[in-house]
């Protein structure tokens, strides 16, 4: 009963960390930029690796920003880190049309982009979702996770709707306006964390369930300099760079992509906007799936299906269904990846310091996703083909996958009994 219990008093979170993330810096510049960059190539003469070269300055500034966001998001509380970010990040993509051909200008759009718009990352939101679920926690990280398949499903379609309608300036305008008036009104009414005064009654009735919360209402988990000194730690950022790479590297690259195995522009953008279906599917599967089967085991086999997706990318002339069928594994990868940090934080690390873990294992993270598309960009430009990238992506999802085995059993128990918290019974979602 205590999984119905915590989403009839959590849904307010759930509902509104799911728009949030949608709208939010982790989908919206992402998803968006392929369909930008035909426009920045016919109208200033940038080539395709120029434009997708700002995602590596997008990541650096996010790596910085996100260890950042976490510490705040521990310190302040993530309603106010939130609701500011999602108006700055608001305004700074209506910036990008301000731009006059300038790279530097572009570039430094970007960067302050991805500074003022970390706290939509879902380092913030999750933390918020995993406070208030335990028992069902995958579930509820996957449900609030789907927004950025939706996102990416249709902000693409949407995106070139409006540039062919009223041009690519007003069109950053208009996705641009998205998070400010469809997300800050939901997360300034619904986003509350469970110590939040004006949900302390419901937040009292799920701390009296056997969740990772103690008799005393704290909450157990491991120091940021303890996590530090787990391999465990060390383990998921070395994995996650290369996995995030292979993962990050071709989905803004996609059309492009397309268009060299000969498909036209309708066909490719349609093609596309089968990864947003698809991360909306992995995210679904993914989060049900993490509360019955051992995440790394889930991952393994999940982060393994690209590997048939980069071979099928691969092939010279790809029918439409082998070419769909490749977009759809490959979106499902995607819908796994913040299921799968949220969630694996929380089990080997606890929640007491998760935003600044999951801060930190999102740095890395980003190192790979955003420096994969501007490597996928440089082999186009340079060889005229992705093939070779894709070639050593494949290898990387079977290999990173299967070194995700080597994590071992969850550690709520010996988390608690670490930090000084009573242990709870245990529940058929750990592997023993």
């Amino acid at each position: 009963m205590s999984q119905y219990v915590e989403f009839r008093y959590g849904w307010p979170v759930v509902l509104s960390s799911a728009l949030g993330i949608a709208l939010g810096m982790s989908p919206l510049p992402f998803y968006t930029i392929g369909v930008f960059a035909g426009s920045f190539v016919s109208e200033f003469g940038w080539g395709i690796d120029q434009v997708m070269s700002a995602l590596a300055i997008f990541t650096l500034v996010a790596m910085g920003s996100s260890p950042l966001i976490g510490y705040l998001t521990d310190r302040l509380g993530v309603r106010k880190v939130v609701l500011t970010s999602i108006v700055l990040f608001s305004l700074s993509m209506m910036a990008f049309a301000l731009n006059n051909g300038s790279l530097t200008r572009y570039y430094f759009i970007w960067g302050f982009l991805a500074f003022a718009g970390a706290g939509t990352l879902p380092i913030t939101f999750t933390r918020a979702v995993s406070n208030w679920f335990n028992a069902k926690r995958g579930l509820a990280l996957g449900v609030s996770l789907i927004g950025t398949g939706i996102s990416g499903a249709l902000t693409k379609v949407y995106a070139g709707y409006l540039i062919g309608e009223v041009g690519w300036r007003m069109a950053y305008v208009g996705v641009g306006a998205l998070p400010l008036l469809i997300a800050f009104p939901v997360a300034w009414f619904a986003f509350r964390d469970i110590d939040d005064p004006k949900v302390a009654d419901k937040a009292a009735i799920v701390a009296t369930l056997d969740t990772h919360h103690s008799k005393t209402g704290g909450v157990y988990g491991l120091t940021l300099g303890q996590a530090f000194r787990d391999w465990r730690f060390w383990l998921m950022a070395l994995l996650f760079v290369p996995l995030s790479f292979a993962i990050g590297g071709p989905i803004p690259n996609l059309e492009t992509l397309l268009g060299s195995k000969g498909f036209d522009v309708a066909d490719a953008v349609l093609l596309a906007s089968f990864i947003g279906y698809s991360v909306l599917a992995g995210r679904l599967l993914g989060g049900y799936l993490l509360d019955h089967i051992w995440a790394p085991l889930l991952a393994c086999v999940m982060l393994m299906m690209p590997a048939a997706s980069m071979y099928m990318f691969q092939i010279a002339d790809p029918s439409f269904i082998q070419t769909a069928i490749a977009v759809i594994l490959l979106g499902v990868a995607a819908g796994i990846e913040y299921d799968l940090i949220a969630y694996l934080v929380s089990r080997y690390f606890g929640i007491r310091n998760y935003g600044a873990i999951y801060g930190m294992l999102y740095a890395f993270f980003a190192l790979g996703a955003g420096f994969g598309p501007a490597v996928y960009g440089w082999f186009y430009s340079n060889r005229g083909s992705y093939d070779t990238i894709l070639q050593y992506s494949m290898y990387t999802f079977i290999i990173c996958s299967l070194a995700l085995l080597l994590l071992g059993r969850y550690r709520d128990e010996e988390l608690q009994a670490m930090t000084g918290e009573s242990s709870p019974a245990p529940t058929k979602t750990r592997k023993e």
